[in-house]
């Protein structure tokens, strides 16, 4: 595998790191909310909350946005690419986001050299012909 490779691959495992924690702690904030009932009570009988927790609301809503565009949709399939190897080392990545945007990476390896390619997906679909396996790593990032 080349630098180039390694440095894409990288910085994708990267960015879905970071993804997931933005998640993970997005779901802490919902399910760890003791005052959940006083602030809804609150909310309807009018009362007028502190600036800051408006403040708050907001941040967490453009955070809401920003994470749409984060590569949340992940599947992997491993697969025999050639008849005479065994072990599934080849393999198909796909890294999406909300709307189907990302990358296809796949990894085809021979008994001396592996090669790895990348395609670009835009709304669930690639201008490039896909690999059956491709089509399935897509398939299963979107309803996964």
């Amino acid at each position: 595998m080349n630098t180039t490779a390694i440095a894409i691959t990288v910085a994708v495992l990267g960015l879905l790191v970071a993804a997931v924690a933005l998640g993970v702690a997005a779901a802490a904030m919902k399910r760890s909310a003791p005052g959940h009932a006083r602030r809804t009570s609150a909310r309807r009988s009018g009362a007028q909350l502190p600036t800051d927790v408006e403040g708050l609301r907001s941040e967490v809503q453009a955070l809401r946005v920003e994470v749409s565009d984060a590569l949340r949709h992940l599947s992997v399939v491993r697969y025999d690419a050639f008849g005479d190897m065994g072990g599934h080392l080849s393999w198909s990545m796909a890294l999406l986001d909300d709307g189907g945007n990302g990358v296809v990476l796949t990894s085809i390896h021979g008994r001396s050299e592996a090669r790895t390619y990348a395609k670009n997906v835009a709304t669930w679909k690639c201008d490039q012909a896909l690999s059956p396996e491709e089509e399935e790593a897509i398939k299963f990032a979107k309803t996964g």
